[in-house]
């Protein structure tokens, strides 16, 4: 008698731990468990550094750019939208409201331009090109990070010329006017054009 009635005591015991956890675990934020920005950051640190500095030319600096663009390339890298090597898979183990927070946190610092060779016979050139091809998305010459759009002034060469590719090669998709503009670039000025312009964005490092 004596043991059913512990056994019940325990059984009902159990039951309310059960419902108080699983109550919690309702009310519980859409986060790692309310993981601060800094916290859910120090994934991407290995990568692109503390504060959003790439130190490797293949893979971009994240730091200062807009809220939008930030959401939208990651929502893109976990969806397989956007190519990539290992950011399709770091990005689906972030909720919505994690990336929400990765986006406050390095939207937050400065973009810092990258330290790297360039052809200075060719940054005259290349300006012009942006100027003509590139300007009314990326303004400021490709500094600015208000329109939405990717700074492209200061990024990595590497990483800049991976992502040409991806797009001329169908592998990512291209807003309407941003193909066009792309698909002129290349069949009036060439390559030797593209490498102007990825000169003009290198050039740029203040």
């Amino acid at each position: 008698m004596v043991y059913k009635t512990l056994s019940k005591a325990f059984l009902i015991a159990g039951l309310a731990v059960g419902v108080s956890s699983g109550a919690l675990a309702a009310d519980a934020p859409k986060t790692m468990m309310g993981a601060s920005d800094a916290m859910l950051a120090n994934t991407c640190a290995g990568c692109h550094g503390t504060d959003g500095v790439s130190s490797g030319p293949a893979i971009p600096n994240i730091s200062g750019l807009s809220n939008d663009y930030f959401v939208e390339i990651m929502k893109g890298y976990a969806a397989g939208t956007v190519p990539s090597t290992v950011m399709g898979r770091m990005a689906q183990g972030y909720t919505e409201d994690e990336i929400k927070q990765l986006a406050k946190f390095y939207i937050a610092k400065p973009f810092v331009k990258a330290k790297q060779d360039f052809d200075p016979k060719l940054v005259k050139e290349g300006g012009k090109l942006h100027d003509k091809y590139c300007e009314k998305c990326h303004a400021e010459g490709g500094q600015s990070a208000e329109d939405d759009a990717g700074v492209m002034a200061g990024q990595w060469t590497p990483y800049l010329m991976i992502q040409f590719a991806d797009f001329n090669a169908g592998h990512r998709e291209a807003p309407k006017k941003m193909a066009k503009k792309m698909k002129d670039l290349l069949s009036k000025e060439g390559q030797s054009g593209l490498d102007a312009l990825i000169s003009f964005y290198a050039s740029q490092q203040k």
